[in-house]
């Protein structure tokens, strides 16, 4: 087992979640990390892992539960902790904080999951769009009372919106600079939305070489129908309860899917202004694999 030092860790605290939860994290040498920037496939990334884990579908609690947002401020921790403890299987959690952030062992896997920028910011509407009013009133009381920043206000205008996640230094493009930055390292998988859309048994058969899951043709074959998209929207008690944080539940949290949207919404000025923050903060290499995926690799 390996213990966190917080000291060797960039602190990252939002209304949402805070990295300083990882301090009393116990790890075992076969973990696996799901780490991505919000709305870039996480979701799904954990629904197919958890169903390489656990090829018969026999879950033992939803998966959200089984695969915790350590992070995330609204769950109570010493629960969250205690029930990762108890977990005999191999264990699964997800993150969204930049990988100078989160505790990184040598036993352990990290799965990377990277999409167009533009894509990730069209789901983040929607996602904030149907955040239920109590909830983020909520988070924004315990914020303000943290002496840390409110979730930033969407109020229906991309447009407006995207000034703000432009300009917000610790979100999108530092996490996946950070990520980028290690993509050497054996213990580290880059994953892309956009493969997992065009090839999910290809991408999927990757992520169990990567991790040393075997499964065999029936096996695999029940795995990806369990991790596609809509039977993830029509399957909620397979991957959690989100009736209580999100309008529509599941069907409202996985949206559409889709990837391109942008196209619709971003005009000339907004693409430009895009573009020169992405080329701020990330490599040409990085800004092409972000908009390609495979192809770039």
């Amino acid at each position: 087992m390996g213990q966190v030092s917080m000291g060797d860790l960039k602190i990252y605290r939002t209304a949402v979640f805070d990295n300083s939860r990882w301090e009393n994290f116990e790890s075992r040498a076969d973990d696996v990390f799901i780490c991505t920037p919000p709305k870039c496939g996480t979701t799904w990334t954990q629904t197919i892992v958890a169903n390489l884990i656990h090829p018969e579908g026999d879950f033992p609690v939803p998966i959200m539960q089984l695969s915790p947002w350590i992070e995330a401020v609204f769950v109570p921790l010493e629960d969250m902790l205690s029930s990762l403890n108890a977990q005999t299987h191999r264990r699964v959690m997800k993150s969204h904080t930049a990988a100078d952030g989160i505790p990184w062992f040598a036993d352990a896997k990290y799965i990377f999951v990277g999409r167009d920028g533009r894509d990730a910011f069209m789901s983040m509407c929607n996602h904030l769009e149907r955040m239920k009013k109590d909830n983020v009133a909520m988070l924004n009381a315990q914020a303000v009372a943290a002496g840390i920043p409110q979730m930033p206000a969407y109020d229906g205008d991309p447009h407006t919106f995207l000034k703000i996640w432009l300009e917000n230094k610790d979100n999108f493009f530092n996490i996946v600079a950070t990520y980028w930055a290690r993509r050497s390292q054996e213990n580290l998988l880059l994953v892309h939305y956009g493969d997992l859309k065009n090839d999910l048994p290809g991408e999927t058969r990757r992520i169990a070489d990567f991790l040393n899951v075997e499964v065999t043709e029936q096996q695999f074959t029940s795995v990806l129908e369990r991790s596609s998209f809509e039977y993830m929207r029509s399957h909620p008690e397979m991957v959690g309860d989100f009736d209580i944080m999100f309008e529509g539940g599941i069907k409202g949290f996985i949206f559409k899917g889709t990837n391109g949207r942008w196209r619709e919404v971003f005009n000339e000025d907004e693409l430009t202004r895009y573009q020169q923050r992405a080329a701020e903060l990330l490599s040409k290499e990085a800004i092409d694999w972000l908009e390609t995926g495979v192809e770039a690799a």
